[in-house]
């Protein structure tokens, strides 16, 4: 029993303390039954490998990553190098570690980092900036998590200025976590590059979600290779991967990130097993993100029409964000859908966030959407 535990998403602990009026029922009902009918819209993290790609995994080439030798990484490292037309790249445990190196890479301690004020690398890294890279930052209070290049340009500091930070990188985030998934136009992006180019400024994309905007704004990976000086992708959100980010750049970069993944004890040893899921979810999962954001907005069609519902943000990939007010709190809203076995999040004491992803099926966005019609 406690190997089934560890290896689900949700734990019976979580559903006993959350769920008020549905934990009696789970302390007896059968348990495969009750993960079956859970509702999982907390995060596009959730999500538990396919056959297909437990096969794959089971099936990959491995060595000492350490040392160079796992084929499977070398493979999977190559292969988003070439999707991006950038010269080299290097695999991690996580998208906080690539967004980390990449900063920790551009920077010197007392440098600053300029940013939108949601930044995941600013409200979600545990302070890594300051910690890892000694660096200041200059928040911008943008759109939905988006900056414009006038802004970046106003939040440069005079360098001959000793009083002031050194402005050295830049970093954006496409889609905006906390922007409700909302993307950037790539013309936007090219004049916030110009700006960077002009003041000898670096780039950095933090593209956790980069696959939803590529898809919904019909881009290619070789449109943004050419404009960042560093690029952190995720294949555990949107794709599937159980584990797994890549950071992408120069080879010089890409040779500084790895000596500071070592030192950040990122360093994996037979790690092609994981490299091998992200291949598959690269090669397999992709175009399908269509689907999540068309079931994104047929739940946000149906939240929008309740009268506790205020503010939402513009629905672009696979991420809705509303405003809760009236007759329910975030909280209070969170634990109506859990009465009903639906898992959402409250990320503030008036919002809600929900994401779709490959584990949510149409039968379960056709369930959520008849309890949100009941509320």
């Amino acid at each position: 029993m406690p190997h089934f535990f560890s290896s689900c998403g949700t734990s019976k602990r979580y559903l006993v303390r959350h769920l008020p009026t549905f934990g009696q029922t789970f302390k007896q009902a059968p348990i495969a039954f009750i993960f079956a009918t859970m509702i999982d819209f907390r995060s596009d993290t959730v999500t538990k490998p396919t056959p297909a790609m437990l096969q794959a995994m089971f099936n990959a080439k491995v060595g000492d990553d350490v040392f160079g030798e796992d084929p499977t990484i070398n493979e999977l490292e190559e292969k988003v190098a070439s999707m991006f037309g950038m010269p080299a790249a290097i695999f991690c445990p996580s998208g906080t570690m690539t967004n980390q190196i990449a900063i920790k890479c551009h920077t010197q301690p007392g440098d600053e980092i300029i940013c939108e004020k949601l930044s995941h690398i600013y409200q979600y890294e545990g302070g890594g900036i300051g910690f890892n890279a000694g660096c200041s930052v200059k928040l911008i209070d943008g759109s939905y998590g988006r900056i414009t290049a006038s802004q970046v340009e106003e939040s440069i500091n005079n360098r001959k200025d000793a009083h002031k930070a050194y402005s050295k990188l830049v970093s954006l985030e496409n889609t905006a976590n906390r922007g409700g998934g909302a993307c950037y136009d790539l013309s936007d992006i090219e004049m916030i590059k110009n700006v960077c180019s002009a003041n000898e400024l670096a780039l950095h994309l933090d593209g956790a979600r980069l696959f939803n905007a590529l898809v919904a704004k019909k881009e290619t990976p070789e449109q943004y290779g050419k404009i960042f000086d560093s690029i952190s992708i995720c294949i555990s959100k949107g794709l599937g991967a159980p584990v797994g980010s890549v950071l992408i750049g120069k080879k010089d970069l890409i040779a500084k990130a790895r000596r500071i993944r070592k030192v950040f004890g990122g360093g994996m040893r037979q790690a092609g097993y994981l490299a091998a899921a992200c291949i598959f979810a690269l090669d397999n999962n992709m175009e399908r993100l269509a689907d999540d954001h068309q079931r994104a907005k047929q739940l946000s069609n149906a939240v929008r029409q309740k009268d506790f519902v205020g503010e939402m943000f513009p629905v672009e990939t696979n991420i809705i964000i509303f405003e809760v007010k009236g007759r329910f709190t975030a909280r209070e809203l969170r634990q109506q859908f859990e009465k009903h076995g639906i898992l959402v999040i409250d990320i503030s004491r008036t919002q809600v966030r929900m994401l779709t992803h490959l584990d949510i099926s149409e039968e379960m966005i056709e369930k959520t959407i008849d309890v949100i019609n009941d509320l």
